[in-house]
């Protein structure tokens, strides 16, 4: 995969690139990743790439020239899929990230300021957005973007099952988990997953991950199996059970 992302400030992704999973994706070969100062690419002799609004108002907008022609020296811009960070843009979501994996190229466009000029919409495929709040600039959304993609690479993380365990992999949030020791300070791992039955521990998994979703995300909870719902009714029953006992 080739990503490329547009910025005026390039030193922000120096810490990114070179840790954790991004640094080995780019060093086995899976990514290649190049950050672009479009700043460079203004004809303006102290290199601006913003200015006024017109009509008035507040604050400083992104001038279109440098963008169109940044992205444009790109080689194979018009195949990639080119994505705009932006408050106004659809959430990102898991489905996301799985869809974006499976693109040969992507670029990514970091806005400041007051936003961009509204041709260079025209210049892009979607808008994405990583939340409702308010971020100084793009480049902290598409780093999120880039890490939730890169790890759904064939062969980037060391234990292929991994990402598909992972909350909302399965549209389900991620149930507890326990490593040693087995007690720490008067709480115990519970008993199944250390039995060696895998069958019980899956079953086990698979209903904590149910009630930690139905309890913290129940908007995920749509799809459902007939096991799944099966085991959500069990749920709503225990706990139903246990606030009586707390009365």
């Amino acid at each position: 995969m080739r990503i490329d992302i547009l910025t005026i400030f390039p030193n922000m992704f120096t810490g990114v690139l070179n840790e954790s999973i991004i640094k080995r994706a780019i060093q086995n070969n899976h990514l290649e990743i190049n950050i672009i100062d479009f700043r460079t690419y203004s004809k303006n002799k102290h290199f601006k790439v913003d200015d006024y609004p017109y009509g008035g108002g507040q604050g400083m907008v992104l001038t279109p020239e440098p963008i169109y022609s940044a992205v444009r020296d790109i080689e194979g811009w018009e195949k990639a899929t080119k994505v705009m960070m932006s408050p106004q843009g659809n959430k990102y979501s898991q489905s996301d990230a799985k869809r974006y994996s499976h693109k040969e190229h992507l670029v990514f466009l970091c806005g400041h300021y007051e936003g961009f000029d509204e041709r260079i919409r025209d210049l892009v495929d979607e808008e994405m957005s990583i939340g409702d709040y308010v971020l100084t600039g793009g480049e902290l959304a598409s780093m999120v973007i880039v890490d939730s993609v890169v790890r759904l690479l064939d062969g980037v993380l060391g234990n292929e099952l991994s990402h598909e365990e992972d909350s909302f992999s399965d549209g389900l949030l991620e149930g507890p988990q326990y490593t040693r020791p087995v007690v720490f300070e008067g709480m115990e791992v519970p008993k199944v997953l250390l039995s060696g039955h895998h069958k019980n521990i899956n079953l086990f998994r698979k209903k904590e991950s149910l009630k930690r979703t139905y309890l913290r995300r129940p908007d995920l909870l749509t799809g459902l199996n007939d096991e799944e719902n099966i085991l959500l009714e069990e749920i709503k029953l225990e706990i139903k059970y246990d606030k009586n006992l707390d009365k």
